[in-house]
This record gives structure tokens, sequence and C-alpha cells, in this order.
């Protein structure tokens, strides 16, 4: 997921997605755990997507910015 396109998101969609961002990232611990994990790079492209979220979000509570 861009940037550009998590920036097009509102305040609630953001917080839905971060959500569902962070069970993705739970259940990929999980398999991993249990090695049956198929592909680390889902893992880690995940957490990339919740790092984005949650800069934006930071952003925008800083700035005031309110979509």
């Amino acid at each position: 997921m861009l940037a550009k396109d998590i920036r097009e998101l509102s305040d609630q969609e953001l917080d839905s997605k971060e959500a569902e961002l962070t069970e993705s990232i739970f259940r990929f611990r999980l398999r991993r755990g249990t090695n049956q994990l198929e592909s680390s790079a889902a893992l880690r492209s995940t957490k990339r997507d919740l790092a984005r979220v949650k800069t934006i979000k930071n952003q925008r509570a800083t700035r005031g910015d309110r979509a």
C-alpha cells in the first residue's frame, strides 16, 4: 500500500486499517512460530504498511489536520 493511498483515508478508516494490520501481523507471527509461514516477505510488508499508517496518523495529530 502506498503512502499516497493511505493519506486519502479518513481518520476512522485509518483506525480500522491499523487494527486490521496489527491483527495480520499477529497471525503471521503465530504462523512463523509454528513453521507454517510461507513467505516472510508478507510479514515484512505488513509491518511497513502499519508503520506508514501510524506515521500518517501522527502527522495529522501534530498538524491538527483532520480528514
